[in-house]
């Protein structure tokens, strides 16, 4: 899988970026989101991990911005906070993202997540 990981914190993109290419995914890194929008442009990605609270654009921004692009409107996204997943529930973007994750983030959540997101492609690729 082709994950694009966007955070302003260059320890949480390093240690995303480890598991995930540990476990054998493709890995591109944004630290804000208008360089991970700049990325989503030019890229194809099977799903985007994006940070709340960021600088130049933060990740609400982002994935109103993806949502409107007929490349990424339909593209899993995986959101995390460090406000936590009760307070994400209460923005009104909530329903744009597929997934939502607090930070720190849990090893064992993430790769939930993440094999859900394969078992659903598996299975609408096999429609």
């Amino acid at each position: 899988m082709k994950i694009l990981i966007v955070d302003d914190k260059q320890t949480v993109l390093n240690s995303l970026t480890a598991l995930l290419e540990n476990a054998g995914h493709c890995v591109v890194t944004a630290s804000n989101g208008l360089d991970g929008f700049e990325k989503a442009q030019s890229q194809q990605f099977d799903l985007f991990v994006i940070d709340h609270l960021m600088p130049v654009m933060n990740g609400l921004v982002l994935v109103k911005n993806l949502r409107q692009h007929l490349d990424t409107q339909h593209a899993p996204i995986l959101f995390m906070s460090t406000q936590g997943v009760e307070s994400l529930k209460a923005l009104p973007e909530y329903p744009m993202f597929t997934f939502s994750i607090a930070k720190p983030i849990d090893e064992q959540e993430l790769f939930f997540v993440i094999n859900q997101l394969s078992i659903q492609n598996s299975q609408s690729q096999s429609l």
